[in-house]
């Protein structure tokens, strides 16, 4: 009882705390306002009687979402796309200009300036980066002062056109900007993998101003927990760090490993944990509560350390691990800002792997189902090659079968990549007859990329496997029980 009390005091002061750090928002709403609402937006011309309010953009092109003359500041950026190529957000590139700056204060790829790594869809519902829809309406609330000008680009470095590219860019025409006004920063970083002997660099800024926050995206070369590695922060030239960190999880602001989960100023939504390799989780940390201000410079570091094995075959919890890291810091300074990092082509802003992939499109021809409703499905860049294998029974005990063959005979990790959807059912995986693993449960509330799931090592022989997925019910919240396979992926070991 006595605990229950406290939890409650806890939380009303908690949930007071933050009214109070949000009642300005409110407060300010009555006072008139001395600025002039603008837009610039994909809206079709002939707005009064047309309807083509998209904009694309072929292979190569570059399309300029605005050109604004200031003074003003950037409110509210949204964006949503119509991609079909495999990993579009990592292809195109994302870049805002400042007052007629050579360099661009922000370039990442699109998907991971809004918190979406590893070039998929998904939502993400933060404070200042809010994605719905799938992971493909995107937002971004940071204010974006600028004195004379701002231009906002997006490249397509891909190799197929974007579609329909639909945008607002919302914007206030001011009389001039405050003094101490700083500029919007935001900037991508990888290292693929993680480089032996240092510290995974996250930002290097020179000059006056204060760091808001960065999400991080990791791919697991070998499975065990990633996040050991401290935070450091080295402010204006420390050769030792004043803001030192214990842990990834920590600077990340969970605890005891980290969970998929989303909140205003820290979560991960995309998370498929750490044991397994290629597993991959992106998580962000906005201090927006916190800044860290700096009057010359400011360098902030991650450490790559985790769990696995040493050389001599012992076991250790804190080694240097070479893992894929990118990142994406956001923070404020004044001009000029230095380039710490240049944007790698676009082939190596893709991951490698040793993985077989197998489009489950591709195995229509060989499908047998106890009903007939299979089709090819267009879906979009989330799905490899923007397409899925689309299964549509009527029964709870529906059954359909896929055959596919081993490159060469052995072991091989296995997984398979499954769409879910608010008409999804639950689904045993057979491999060959044998059940693998518990059934799956396909249910969310809207179209959700595939997530991926783990089949374990299994050994293959020479020729033609067969793999069942068969219907054992339906989440009591869905509406069917369709099924889509994206992708069978195969790891040869040893």
């Amino acid at each position: 009882m006595r605990f229950t009390v406290l939890l409650v005091t806890v939380l009303v002061i908690a949930s007071a705390t933050y009214a109070n750090d949000m009642l300005p928002l409110l407060d300010s709403l009555p006072q008139l306002k001395d600025f002039k609402a603008m837009r610039a937006s994909s809206a079709d011309p002939n707005w009064q009687n047309g309807n083509a309010d998209a904009r694309p953009i072929p292979p190569g092109q570059t399309l300029v979402l605005a050109d604004l003359k200031g003074p003003g500041r950037i409110t509210h950026i949204w964006f949503t796309i119509a991609d079909n190529e495999k990993f579009y957000g990592k292809k195109l590139v994302l870049k805002m200009f400042w007052d007629g700056e050579k360099t661009p204060s922000v370039e990442s790829p699109l998907n991971d300036f809004f918190c979406e790594g590893h070039g998929l869809d998904y939502e993400v519902n933060s404070l200042p980066i809010r994605v719905t829809a799938g992971g493909r309406a995107r937002n971004c609330y940071f204010p974006m002062p600028f004195g004379k000008s701002a231009r906002i680009e997006v490249t397509n470095e891909g190799k197929e056109p974007v579609h329909a590219f639909y945008y607002y860019i919302d914007w206030q025409k001011l009389e001039s900007l405050p003094k101490d006004t700083a500029y919007f920063h935001a900037k991508y970083r990888q290292e693929f993998p993680c480089i032996g002997g240092k510290d995974y660099l996250i930002l290097e800024a020179l000059g006056e101003g204060h760091f808001v926050g960065c999400n991080l995206s990791i791919r697991c070369h070998e499975t065990q927990w990633w996040g050991e590695g401290d935070d450091f922060f080295y402010i204006d030239g420390e050769k030792e760090p004043s803001i030192r960190g214990t842990g990834s999880e920590d600077y990340l602001c969970d605890a005891w490993g980290i969970r998929k989960m989303d909140g205003l100023f820290y979560g991960s939504p995309f998370n498929e944990g750490w044991d397994d390799i290629y597993a991959r989780t992106t998580a962000y940390r906005f201090h927006i509560m916190d800044p860290v201000p700096f009057k010359k410079s400011l360098k902030m570091t991650i450490e790559h350390k985790g769990a696995g094995p040493l050389p001599d075959g012992s076991w250790s919890g804190f080694k240097e691990r070479f893992d894929d890291f990118s990142s994406v810091a956001y923070w404020y300074q004044t001009e000029p800002h230095v380039e710490f990092f240049r944007m790698p082509p676009v082939e190596e802003r893709l991951y490698k792997s040793n993985t077989i992939e197998i489009e489950g499109e591709s195995l229509i021809p060989s499908a047998e189902a106890s009903e007939s409703d299979i089709q090819a499905q267009d879906l979009g860049g989330s799905w490899s090659g923007g397409r899925q294998l689309f299964y549509l029974p009527t029964k709870e005990d529906a059954s359909i079968s896929v055959k596919f063959s081993a490159p060469s005979a052995g072991h091989h990790e296995m997984w398979v990549n499954l769409t879910r959807s608010w008409d999804y059912g639950k689904y045993q995986i057979l491999l060959d007859g044998k059940p693998v693993g518990r059934p799956v449960d396909l249910y969310a509330p809207d179209v959700t990329p595939p997530v991926r799931v783990k089949l374990g090592r299994q050994d293959l022989s020479d020729g033609e496997h067969t793999l069942t997925f068969k219907c054992v019910g339906r989440n009591a919240e869905s509406k069917g029980v369709y099924f889509g396979l994206d992708l069978i992926e195969l790891l040869p070991v040893k």
